[in-house]
């Protein structure tokens, strides 16, 4: 095992963010990487030894050292049983799940036991703490959630797992930083609005049949449009008068342009364009895709709207 170098091992950001995974490798609970600390049960515990063993020596009663040395030697055992409660776990990080920004992003964690003795009372955490059990060379697979606020990379941080068993008179804990990434794409507008009018999606729009039930966005009214058609919801918050569009063939083709997203600033550009492929993705529609620098042509399917997101979370 390689060694550390004095100003690591004792560097304080050892007990709080841990030791880096390399290349999603599994590591190993020992002794260079779990702490244990009194809890704040622990410390009561301790000052009431300390209390019974005053009381002894000012009143020479054997009893009550009897008594302090007994609960003594259980507050030193737990100690041991505590950090075995971690010792020889080996944990990987797992797969990470894309999503759009304001979701969660999930982390997945494999946890190994390769030892024949049951491990009671588990926790891990990253943000929210998980609760488990693992039984004798049993293996666990948890996935942990943490909030996203922006779009692109997020990274796992540290996931610490940790345990108080038996007592609860102390905590061990194992502090470990993932090098696992999920990747979070825009949040898409939650104003429905039509796809871009450019010249190639009026000549595909055309092809598609009167009467049909596949949703491909929304137009201005235009006198005659069938009232059932009518996008109220827009009507009552005072964006105008849309009516949806409906065909019956999925092989038209639209552009998905940047150029053409409303929107004042760059993410709010990002998200109109986001809930474009989002609704081009889901009417069937086979869209081509337009970024500065980026040109994708029209299909559609899971690895082009794949394609189409994580462009604009890396934009």
């Amino acid at each position: 095992m390689k060694g550390l170098a004095l100003k690591e091992r004792y560097g304080l950001d050892r007990f709080f963010l841990g030791e880096r995974t390399v290349d999603g490798k599994p590591l190993t609970l020992n002794q260079r990487r779990i702490f244990i600390l009194p809890t704040q049960r622990g410390l009561g515990f301790s000052l009431l030894i300390l209390l019974l063993a005053l009381i002894a020596f000012v009143y020479n009663n054997n009893l009550a050292y009897m008594l302090a040395f007994l609960l003594g030697s259980i507050f030193f055992i737990t100690i041991l049983h505590t950090y075995k409660s971690l010792a020889g776990l080996t944990v990987q990080e797992g797969q990470t799940l894309a999503v759009f920004v304001g979701e969660a992003a999930g982390f997945g964690v494999h946890i190994d036991n390769p030892t024949s003795v049951e491990r009671y009372h588990l926790q891990i955490k990253i943000k929210a703490v998980e609760h488990f059990n693992l039984k004798a060379n049993s293996k666990a697979h948890l996935t942990l959630y943490d909030l996203t606020q922006k779009r692109g990379w997020h990274s796992a941080g540290t996931v610490t797992v940790f345990s108080a068993y038996p007592l609860g008179l102390f905590r061990a804990w194992s502090p470990i930083r993932f090098s696992s990434k999920a990747l979070v794409y825009p949040k898409p507008a939650n104003q429905e609005i039509p796809f871009p009018e450019t010249g190639s999606t009026k000549n595909q729009q055309g092809r598609f049949k009167k009467g049909g039930d596949e949703f491909y966005g929304l137009q201005s009214y235009q006198a005659g449009d069938p009232i059932r058609h009518l996008h109220w919801k827009a009507y009552a918050k005072g964006l105008g008068l849309f009516s949806k569009q409906y065909g019956g063939e999925s092989s038209a083709e639209i552009w998905l342009d940047y150029g053409h997203a409303p929107g004042q600033s760059l993410e709010e550009r990002l998200s109109y364009l986001c809930r474009w492929v989002v609704d081009a993705e889901q009417a069937g529609l086979s869209y081509g895709f337009v970024l500065p620098g980026l040109r994708l042509e029209p299909s559609n399917g899971p690895a082009h709207y794949r394609k189409c997101l994580e462009a604009l979370a890396l934009f």
